[in-house]
């Protein structure tokens, strides 16, 4: 007999979702309710640890398998561009929230780091996105030039710097304030300006700009 079966009728999952509604149901009932069977262990995970897992971790936990590990996958993607508005060329962010709204969704959930720039136009409207690096758990590798290369050709005016902690910790490290001081300083000398770094975390984020720099 599966775990959903053994419940009370009170305590099934389905009736809760139906009589109660989606929001009043715990992450494991969600979660028995997509896979259509007990999920033991996998519960605990929370909603964070599934967005993180690998399908291989979570195949690994009782009730569900490498099938049902697809579902979850696909689950949650539906679930990040459901809920991330990816902003388009000329829209203009109204600030650091907007730019963590977009990006958690897409960055939070990696187990290295990514560094992306958002190219503004001189009404710092977006007029390109791109991922400019791909590091490790700890750190990413960036180079001035490299950055600021891609930006000159494409005549951008202005520029916001974006990239994840896997560690889901926003607070910027030592590392993050000397590399954002380079940047800004070849910002200025390229006439690219740099409006923002902003580092994304899963509960959260922290703007450089916000913190006056520091």
């Amino acid at each position: 007999m599966s775990t959903i079966a053994a419940l009370e009728p009170d305590a099934r999952p389905r009736e809760r979702l139906a009589s109660r509604g989606a929001a009043e149901l715990t992450d494991g009932e969600l979660l028995a309710i997509l896979l259509g069977a007990g999920t033991r262990g996998a519960s605990a995970l929370g909603v964070a640890g599934l967005v993180r897992a690998s399908p291989e971790e979570l195949a690994a936990y009782v009730g569900i398998g490498p099938a049902r590990a697809t579902v979850v996958q696909a689950a949650l993607e539906l679930g990040r561009r459901a809920v991330a508005s990816r902003p388009v060329r000329g829209q203009r962010l109204a600030g650091a929230s907007e730019v963590w709204t977009y990006f958690r969704h897409r960055l939070s959930p990696l187990s290295v780091e990514e560094f992306w720039a958002l190219g503004l136009d001189v009404r710092h409207r977006v007029q390109s996105e791109s991922c400019l690096a791909r590091g490790s758990l700890t750190g990413v590798e960036i180079h001035p030039r490299d950055v600021f290369r891609p930006l000159i050709r494409q005549a951008t005016a202005a520029v916001i710097f974006c990239h994840n902690h896997p560690s889901g910790d926003p607070a910027p490290s030592r590392a993050d304030l000397e590399l954002t001081a380079r940047l800004r300083e070849v910002g200025d000398l390229c006439g690219i300006p740099v409006l923002d770094h902003v580092i994304v975390g899963w509960e959260g984020y922290a703007s450089l700009a916000e913190r006056n720099w520091r």
